[in-house]
């Protein structure tokens, strides 16, 4: 599980030097933008693993949850990201090498963290370990399709 969000951060890497390109048609936001939010994501729910006592865990339906973890896909445009992982200030590609950096040590962190740990998701409520690294391989590969279509002019 651990390796997929490897790749998705190293994806995340090669598209740096590209940081500063934008196309309107597909996103108002830079690359670097869609770099950034998806490392303060990941990082922000790293964090809240770690701080999830199990005995707080209580299950919850969603449909949103289940269609989205089914199907690997998040449609465009539907969300709007919390204030604490939108990127705050220009971002230079030394800033995201090094967040990229603390990133991946976020990572490696999860595997030091109870299975019955968990994330409260804003939409989804709340994510066991698994479902949590699942939502991040596909959250990460969302901004990696939006970055792929700025990059490749798309539209």
């Amino acid at each position: 599980m651990k390796n997929k969000l490897d790749s998705l951060l190293n994806q995340l890497e090669h598209h740096i030097p590209s940081s500063e390109l934008i196309n309107s048609q597909v996103s108002q936001s830079t690359v670097g933008w869609q770099i950034e939010h998806s490392l303060l994501t990941i990082n922000g729910i790293v964090s809240a693993v770690q701080k999830s006592n199990p005995k707080d865990y209580n299950w919850k339906f969603s449909l949103m949850k289940l269609i989205i973890l089914a199907t690997k896909k998040i449609p465009r445009g539907k969300a709007k990201a919390p204030k604490v992982v939108v990127p705050k200030a220009l971002i230079n590609n030394d800033d995201l090498q090094e967040h990229l950096s603390k990133t991946r040590d976020a990572i490696k962190a999860l595997e030091m963290v109870s299975k019955d740990q968990f994330f409260e998701h804003p939409y989804f409520g709340k994510l066991k370990l698994k479902e949590t690294i699942r939502f991040l391989e596909i959250h990460t590969d969302h901004h990696l399709n939006i970055i792929e279509d700025i990059v490749t002019n798309k539209y």
